[in-house]
């Protein structure tokens, strides 16, 4: 039963991130980055448990519905954007998970993660946290640096960095080629 809820949780965020009109190499963006959440999170953490793989697969869904360009320009506007759509994906991750028969306690449980509530502080959230920083490190950084000014690029790589446990930190250092300016974020 419990592999039956999970099968149908996970097939369901997919099929609501194969909406997602952005494409990359063909395939939906959401859908992409869900299936790269998944895939990392089972190279770094193979038993992971049953609501984590929820969490993780599920973190952006459908976040094309909220672009970034409809809240106001700057800190304030950005962070209002990141906290709504947490909201959001907690919510609907939530409605998923109810059809798929879960309990309200494992519904609030993923909402906590994709909220980031207990980062540094729950396990489960700062494993969440820790595999989002290795799939944009991995998959989305170089994108993202490209043909901006380095100081910006250094602060991004130091705020990722204060994200991460120690541990993750430390395997940054082993799994990736990062000039010494960026690997110090990862040091300290």
């Amino acid at each position: 039963m419990i592999a039956d809820c999970l099968s149908a949780t996970l097939a369901a965020i997919d099929v609501a991130n194969a909406a997602d009109p952005n494409r990359s190499d063909g395939t939906p963006d959401a859908l992409l980055y869900g299936q790269r959440m998944s895939a990392e999170l089972d190279r770094l953490i193979p038993d992971a448990p049953e609501l984590l793989r929820i969490a993780v697969r599920g973190q952006h869904i459908e976040r094309w519905t909220s672009p970034r360009a409809s809240y106001p320009e700057g800190r304030a506007g950005y962070l209002s954007w990141r906290r709504d759509l947490a909201a959001f994906h907690a919510r609907r991750v939530g409605e998923i998970m109810a059809t798929a028969g879960y309990s309200a306690e494992d519904v609030d449980k993923v909402g906590q993660m994709l909220r980031k509530e207990g980062i540094k502080r729950d396990d489960d959230v700062q494993a969440l946290e820790d595999v989002a920083c290795f799939t944009f490190l991995r998959w989305y950084f170089l994108p993202f640096a490209a043909g901006r000014d380095p100081e910006e690029v250094a602060r991004i790589v130091e705020k990722t960095a204060r994200k991460m446990s120690a541990a993750a930190r430390a395997r940054v250092l082993t799994e990736f080629d990062l000039p010494d300016g960026l690997a110090g974020a990862f040091r300290e």
